[in-house]
């Protein structure tokens, strides 16, 4: 027993050094678990070394027991309990959630949201293609107060039959004009007329109907000068509207 007692001196005065030791500096100890190989062979020696001093029997005690604390008081020192990879001994916030961010002394880092990103911009829509129909001498394929389709106004439909019967054209709206002789009401129902007798004509050739829309513009939408017969012809008129 008092083999063991004067063993124990020496041990209890290197285990200060070592906790000195591993506490020291600026929170980053040269002494830590990763090092506890280093704390065991300096507190062996040390134990061994100040053990010898009394007798070779209390040396190898001294030695043993130095290795010990010395690899303990390592671990003691540098244990993290919360394990967010801050000592206790550094850690200001003890008990952080698992896998929270920290600082260096152990504390939640803010959190900052996420700036959503902008929705990309909606594809503008294809621009509709409009043609006009006329005969090849540059006339529009209807006469004065008439909406029957001429043997000139059929041959033009019948050219555009591959393009209008083709999947890249997903829609034809067909669109009646009038000049402006006579009254609104009887111009509106004059140019509804005219877009539906090519959209029966262009069913009757096949066009799917799913494709065709009629609508009248009546005389709303001149493009050449009602004042004179030229100007009149002109605004006598059908528009196919293709979508694509």
């Amino acid at each position: 027993m008092r083999v063991f007692t004067r063993a124990v001196i020496p041990v209890l005065l290197v285990s200060s050094v070592l906790s000195g030791c591993a506490s020291h500096g600026d929170g980053y100890p040269p002494l830590n678990q990763k090092t506890w190989p280093i704390c065991s062979v300096i507190g062996g020696l040390a134990g061994g070394g100040l053990g010898a001093i009394k007798s070779g029997v209390v040396a190898g005690f001294g030695a043993v027991l130095g290795a010990t604390a010395g690899g303990l008081i390592c671990f003691a020192q540098d244990r993290d309990s919360d394990g967010d990879g801050v000592p206790d001994r550094r850690d200001r916030c003890p008990d952080t959630p698992a896998n929270t961010p920290v600082s260096h002394n152990g504390c939640p880092l803010p959190q900052y949201p996420v700036a959503a990103k902008p929705a990309p911009p909606a594809p503008a829509p294809a621009p509709e293609e409009v043609i006009t129909l006329r005969d090849t001498t540059g006339k529009v394929l209807f006469g004065f107060n008439k909406s029957d389709l001429t043997p000139e106004a059929q041959s033009e439909l019948q050219a555009l039959l591959p393009k209008l019967k083709g999947d890249d054209v997903t829609a034809v709206k067909v669109v009646g004009h009038t000049d402006s002789v006579g009254s609104d009401a009887y111009n509106q129902k004059l140019s509804e007329r005219r877009a539906a007798s090519v959209v029966n004509y262009l069913e009757q050739q096949q066009v799917p109907a799913a494709k065709l829309s009629s609508e009248g513009k009546g005389e709303s939408e001149p493009v050449a000068d009602n004042g004179t017969d030229e100007g009149r012809a002109q605004n006598r008129r059908v528009e196919l509207h293709l979508s694509h």
